[in-house]
C-alpha cells in the first residue's frame, strides 16, 4: 500500500478512541465493588477473582487472536472483537448473580483481547520507529484516562442510579466505533522497520532466545502485577481503610489516574525518543528507573494518613505510569512486523499470567487475613523486580537506525 494515500493521525486518533473506551469497560467495576459486594454478600477474595478471572480469559485468548491477524485482516478481527465486548457490556443489565457477572467478566475478556492483541501493531506500521514512543504515549493514554473515566463514572452514578447503569453508559459507544474501524485502510506491516530479519526476531519458535522480548516481557509482567493489584483495589482502600466516601474515594483516586496519566504516558514516550538518538537502551532505563523511584514513594503512599498521603499516591502513580509507552515500544521493537502480533499475543498472555491475574485475588486474600494495607506490600515487591528485570534488560535492546525522514 502507498504510503501517500494513508491517513495515519485519524487511524490513530480512532484506535486511541476505541483503547480508551476498552479501559472505561474494564475499570467501572473497580468503582462499583462495594456495592456488588454489598449486594451479593461476597468476600474480597470473591470479588479480586472477578478481575483474575476476566483477565485469564483475556490472557488464553490472546495466543489464539494473534497468529489470525499476522495472516488475515486486522480491523475486521478488531471489530468483530470490539462489537462482541460491547455487547457484553450491555448485558450487565441481566446479571442478578455473582455467577452470571463472572461469567459476563470473563466474556468481556475475550473480547478485549482481540483489540489489545492487534491494534498497536496496527499503530506500529503507522509511523517510523524513532517515532513510536510518543505514538505509542497518545495510544497509550488509554489506560490512565480511560481507567479514569471508570472510575469517575462508576462513582458518580453508581450510589444515584444503582451499580449496573454505568455499565449502559459505558457500552453504548463502543457499536459506533467498532464500525467505523471497518471504513480504515489497513498499513503495509513492517513498511517503516529497519532492523534485520533474524530467527530470533522474525520466528515464534525464535522468541525463547530473544532476549530483548523476554526481559522487556518479564519487566512488564511484574510492572502489570504492582499496577493491576492498586487499580483493583486503591479506590476500596481509600474507602474501607482512609475512610472516605466511596463518591469521594473513586473522584480523588480517578483524577490523580487520569492527571498523571497523561503526562506521565506522553513524557514517557517523547523521553525514549528523544535518549534513543544517544543510547539504544533508551525504552528500558526509562521503564527501570521509573519503576525504582515509584517503590519509596508508594510506601509512603500507603503508611502515611495525614494531607501526605494523597500527593504521594499521586507521585507513585506517575512513576508507574511514565514506563507505559517505552516498555511498549521496547517489546514492539524487538521482533519483526510479520510476527508482531503472535509475540503480543505472547507478551499479553505472559504479562497477565504472571501479573494482574493473579494479583487481585492474592492481595484479596491477604486482605482477608490481615488487612488491605498489609496487601499492598504485593505491588511494592513487585515494582522493585520489574525494575530489576529492565535494568538486565538494557543491554539486549536492538540498535534501530535512525534514518527515517518521514513526516506526517
Amino acid at each position: 500500500m502507498s504510503r501517500t494515500n494513508f491517513h495515519p493521525r485519524s487511524a490513530l486518533i480512532l484506535l486511541t478512541a476505541l483503547n480508551l473506551l476498552n479501559y472505561i469497560d474494564r475499570n467501572v467495576l473497580f468503582a462499583v465493588q462495594p456495592l456488588v459486594q454489598d449486594e451479593f454478600h461476597l468476600t474480597k477474595t470473591q470479588i479480586g477473582y472477578l478481575t483474575s478471572a476476566f483477565l485469564g480469559f483475556y490472557m488464553v485468548a490472546a495466543p489464539f487472536v494473534g497468529p489470525l491477524a499476522d495472516r488475515y485482516s486486522r480491523k475486521l478481527i478488531i471489530f468483530l472483537g470490539a462489537t462482541f465486548w460491547s455487547a457484553l457490556t450491555l448485558l450487565t443489565a441481566v446479571t442478578h448473580t455473582y455467577t452470571e457477572l463472572l461469567i459476563r467478566h470473563t466474556l468481556v475478556g475475550v473480547g478485549e483481547a482481540t483489540f489489545v492483541t492487534i491494534a498497536p501493531t496496527f499503530v506500529a506500521d503507522l509511523f517510523a520507529e524513532e517515532k513510536r514512543g510518543r505514538i505509542l504515549g497518545i495510544f497509550y493514554l488509554a489506560i490512565p484516562v480511560g481507567s479514569a473515566a471508570g472510575y469517575l463514572l462508576g462513582g458518580y452514578l453508581a450510589p444515584h442510579h444503582g451499580w449496573r447503569f454505568p455499565f449502559y453508559i459505558a457500552a453504548a459507544p463502543g457499536f459506533v466505533l467498532a464500525l467505523t474501524v471497518l471504513f480504515l485502510r489497513e498499513p503495509e506491516r513492517g513498511q517503516f522497520d529497519s532492523l534485520n530479519r533474524t530467527p530470533e526476531r522474525a520466528t515464534v519458535l525464535g522468541l525463547a532466545k530473544n532476549s530483548a522480548f523476554l526481559t522487556s516481557t518479564l519487566g512488564m509482567a511484574a510492572m502489570t502485577y504492582s499496577l493491576g493489584g492498586i487499580q483493583v483495589w486503591m479506590p476500596q482502600f481509600l474507602y474501607s481503610e482512609r475512610h472516605y466516601s466511596l463518591e469521594q474515594a473513586n473522584l480523588m483516586f480517578g483524577l490523580i489516574i487520569v492527571a498523571d496519566g497523561i503526562f506521565a504516558s506522553l513524557a514517557g514516550g517523547w523521553l525514549g525518543d528523544y535518549l534513543l538518538r544517544r543510547m539504544k537502551s533508551s525504552y528500558y532505563l526509562i521503564s527501570a528507573a521509573s519503576m525504582l523511584l515509584g517503590v519509596p514513594v508508594m510506601i509512603v503512599a500507603l503508611f502515611a494518613t495525614g494531607p501526605i498521603m494523597m500527593p504521594a499516591i499521586a507521585v507513585a502513580a506517575f512513576m508507574l505510569l511514565l514506563n507505559t509507552a517505552p516498555l511498549n515500544a521496547a517489546v514492539i521493537n524487538s521482533v519483526d512486523a510479520h510476527i508482531r502480533a503472535t509475540a503480543l499475543a505472547v507478551n499479553i498472555f505472559i504479562i497477565h499470567i504472571l501479573g494482574d491475574v493473579p494479583s487481585p485475588t492474592m492481595m484479596g486474600w491477604v486482605a482477608d487475613k490481615h488487612s488491605l494495607q498489609a496487601a499492598f506490600i504485593l505491588p511494592v515487591f513487585a515494582m522493585v523486580i520489574s525494575s530489576a528485570i529492565l535494568f538486565y534488560g538494557m543491554k539486549f535492546a536492538p540498535e534501530v537506525r535512525l534514518e527515517s525522514k518521514i513526516r506526517y
